[in-house]
């Protein structure tokens, strides 16, 4: 034990020394390193504007750059401005740092890289150890021109990519999965850069909004967004997956393959489609991504085939056109599908030349204006003097007998290429409110030349006296007008206001849909086969909340309807009507129905309709006869409609043929009802008629308010209205025959009800007067002179 013992006495004193040491290391490293301010760094204060602190920025790069200056604190201070600046240069970082003062993470990063710049120097170990890359926020240098911000995302990356397709990776602050990735994320960017692919870098950790924009919540992860629609790569990350993920990201049909079978329809269809054509001879089988990348920018403007030298079936294309098998050529083609209208050909084919060559001639020589956008690009306002640009139109039609005009004014414009004029036509019946503005109902087959001058469609213009035929005389004619007007602008001297251009591609609308749908369900389907399931819980928990709120809610109503309160009695064969009221709605509630319900008081239905009707209901009841049936409900339906939204209001009709004695024991019991000589009593001998008379009856408290037929209209013998039903009465007791026919006859028996719409009105203000009745007489009463029991 003691031998153990003073064997550990040296161990022990070497483990302190150790101890000691390595506190002195720490401490040094404590006090020497200081608390980092981006203001301090780049000399600004709080106060300075985001255009000065990105121009201190620029000037304090060129003077610190490791390449540039030799001081040896070049480099750690190139890394303080570089820093600096991504936390001032961008608007939220620096509102944050300014809340918030210096961030947890920045400091860590300081002193970790401090303690490891120490700790390297002073032990001497071997840097393939310790080989981090030399970085900001663990990035590096060159990958500061790729940062991207949600206000950049949005205004750049997701306009452009419908022009190119973009490869973001996404990481974040000691992401040590990043740095595996990092070697070949620098090749797969070195080599799809120069092709056309935008490269972008997002730091989740300065970038939530970004993030949770882009639904990427994990680094390092690579996302491909193309025509605004984001794709998240799934694959492990080498080259070749990264160069195909971004084939995959173009739409399928960009390029068609074109054999010695197709070429002719392919060159011949730009008659339809409105653009130029290009073919692309090289001997690969499959079409280079270059030229996929290319198609892609222009495929709004031309059309994009390919040709494989290397097979047999294209043997007649080579020979045709002299190709040489040796170097990839690129043919374009526009109206003459004979002779191509441009060539290239080149060993080692750059993006640069193909998009020059492509964008000097996206246009046919005389293209077809087809919507407004093209009508800009074609004919752009007048800005300066010297750079007008007159729009030389020929209005024709779409029928075999103006195609020799159409095309004698291709050849026409084939020979006349001056940077001045602009060859177009329209199709007449495409575009007539154009067409009307400039001819102003004339034939087609006209020739115009105009300049606009305003964006609110103001353009000056003249029509080529003459017409267009397409003979000699009239190319000498258009040719000596044109050249008059690039000598006096002011021979325009017609204006107009042209209307916007109808899109004729519009039909294609469904097609674009589908397609959409398609590359959105396929979208749904990569998504729900890659993701974490942890990720999809919150989405699959919220779609089946709402579709067990929806199935809920359905049951739950159908329960309440099928359980809700009836009315005490069901009318039978209710009239409807589809007539509309004639009068505003009074009524405290608007009508739930297009019908009105009207029940016919029954010895069945009278006494819960009238008898024990209940308390503050009112039964509106109309007196009516079987020749009169039809006219009178049709007229009272439509006159009472407005106020059947009225829940204390019922309506009813009684028939006087089947019921002949209960109006006259009413008005008996109720002598304050009667007026005049017209409901005497019936030993006088008089007829009475109550046809189109109408009752508002209230059961519970036994009394009845009394609508008096009139008529509005004008009889047979062209005599004044009557305003009252008893002249009405007097006039037909004393005509021949004087009963209800051959009133029915003098008169239309719907005009009886005309003012029933105003008695309605007056009876919901409460205005009517009231006749009470000690009782409500039966439907069998046989005579009106015998007292009818009270019904209770």
């Amino acid at each position: 034990l003691k031998e153990m013992g003073g064997l550990c006495r040296p161990l022990q004193v070497s483990m302190v020394w150790l101890a000691v040491l390595l506190l002195l290391l720490l401490g040094e490293t404590v006090n020497t390193a200081q608390e980092f301010d981006p203001y301090r760094v780049l000399g600004l204060t709080k106060s300075a504007g985001q255009a000065e602190v990105k121009k201190v920025y620029k000037r304090l790069v060129r003077e610190w750059h490791p390449d540039k200056n030799n001081d040896p604190g070049a480099e750690d201070m190139f890394i303080k401005i570089t820093k600096s600046y991504e936390i001032l240069g961008n608007v939220e970082r620096r509102a944050n740092y300014d809340r918030y003062g210096q961030m947890e993470e920045n400091k860590q990063g300081q002193h970790q890289q401090g303690f490891n710049r120490h700790f390297h120097n002073s032990f001497y170990f071997d840097e393939s150890f310790f080989n981090f890359p030399r970085s900001v926020s663990g990035r590096d240098f060159s990958d500061s021109k790729y940062l991207l911000d949600h206000a950049g995302f949005n205004s750049k990356v997701l306009p452009d990519s419908f022009k190119r397709p973009y490869l973001i990776k996404i990481t974040s602050e000691w992401c040590f999965a990043c740095v595996h990735i990092e070697p070949v994320w620098r090749e797969a960017v070195q080599e799809l850069e120069p092709l056309g692919v935008g490269i972008g870098i997002v730091d989740i950790g300065y970038e939530r909004r970004l993030a949770n924009q882009l639904g990427v919540h994990r680094t390092p992860s690579i996302l491909g967004v193309v025509n605004g629609r984001v794709t998240v790569f799934h694959y492990s990350v080498v080259r070749e997956h990264l160069r195909q993920f971004v084939e995959d990201l173009l739409p399928q049909r960009l390029v068609e393959k074109v054999t010695d079978k197709n070429y002719v329809s392919f060159l011949g269809s730009w008659h339809v489609e409105n653009n130029p054509s290009v073919l692309l001879f090289d001997q690969v089988p499959a079409v280079p991504l270059l030229y996929k990348l290319t198609a892609f920018a222009f495929k709004d403007y031309v059309r994009f085939g390919y040709v494989d030298q290397g097979l047999t079936e294209t043997s007649r294309l080579l020979h045709q056109f002299n190709i040489n098998s040796y170097a990839p050529t690129m043919l374009l083609f526009k109206e003459n599908t004979e002779q191509p209208a441009d060539i290239i050909q080149a060993k080692g084919m750059k993006r640069q030349i193909m998009e020059e060559f492509v964008s000097n001639n996206k246009y046919l020589c005389v293209p077809r204006l087809v919507n407004q956008h093209l009508f800009d690009e074609l004919c752009p306002i007048k800005q300066f003097h010297r750079r007008r640009k007159y729009c030389v139109l020929l209005i024709t039609g779409e029928e075999p007998g103006f195609v020799p005009g159409n095309q004698a004014f291709l050849t026409f414009a084939s020979s006349n290429t001056k940077d001045v004029l602009r060859f177009t036509y329209v199709y007449q019946r495409q575009q007539q409110p154009l067409c009307q503005a400039l001819l102003h109902n004339q034939a087609p087959l006209f020739v115009v030349v105009l300049e606009r001058r305003s964006p609110g469609g103001k353009a000056v213009y003249r029509s080529v006296i003459g017409g267009w035929n397409g003979s000699d005389d009239d190319k000498t004619r258009l040719h000596e007008q044109l050249e008059l007007l690039q000598r006096d602008p002011s021979y325009l001297s017609y204006d107009a206001t042209l209307p916007e251009l109808n899109n004729e591609l519009s039909p294609m609308f469904l097609i674009q849909w589908i397609n959409a749908a398609y590359d959105y369900f396929l979208q749904i389907y990569d998504d729900l086969l890659f993701s974490n399931w942890r990720e999809m819980m919150p989405i699959l928990s919220l779609i089946f909340s709402a579709l067990f709120i929806l199935f809920g809610t359905v049951i739950i109503q159908a329960f309440s309807d099928s359980g809700e309160e009836k009315p005490p009695q069901k009318p039978k064969n209710p009239p409807k009507t589809e007539d509309s009221p004639g009068r505003a709605n009074t009524s405290s509630r608007p009508p739930k129905k297009d019908f009105v319900e009207v029940t016919e008081l029954t010895n069945i239905t009278y006494i819960s309709n009238l008898v024990k009707l209940r308390p503050g209901h009112i039964n509106v009841v109309l007196v009516l006869t079987d020749t009169s049936k039809n006219a009178l409900l049709r007229k009272y339906a439509k006159e009472v409609f407005s106020f059947s939204g009225t829940q204390t209001l019922h309506f009813s009709f009684l028939n006087a043929d089947k019921h002949s004695q209960w109006m006259p024991s009413l008005l008996e019991s109720c002598p304050t009802a009667a007026r005049g000589d017209e409901y005497s009593s019936p030993f006088s001998g008089r007829p009475r008629d109550f046809t189109g008379h109408v009752l508002a009856l209230n059961g519970h408290k036994k009394y009845f308010c009394l609508f008096r037929p009139v008529f509005t209209g004008d009889t047979d013998t062209g005599g004044e209205s009557s305003s009252s039903s008893s002249s009405s009465f007097d006039e037909g007791s004393r005509r021949k025959g004087g009963g209800r026919a051959s009133r029915a006859t003098s008169l239309e028996v719907h005009h009886k009800l005309d003012r029933l719409g105003l008695w309605m009105e007056r009876l919901m203000e409460g205005t009517l007067p009231r006749h009470s009745v000690p009782g409500w007489p039966g439907l069998d009463t046989t005579s009106p002179s015998s007292s009818p029991a009270p019904q209770n």
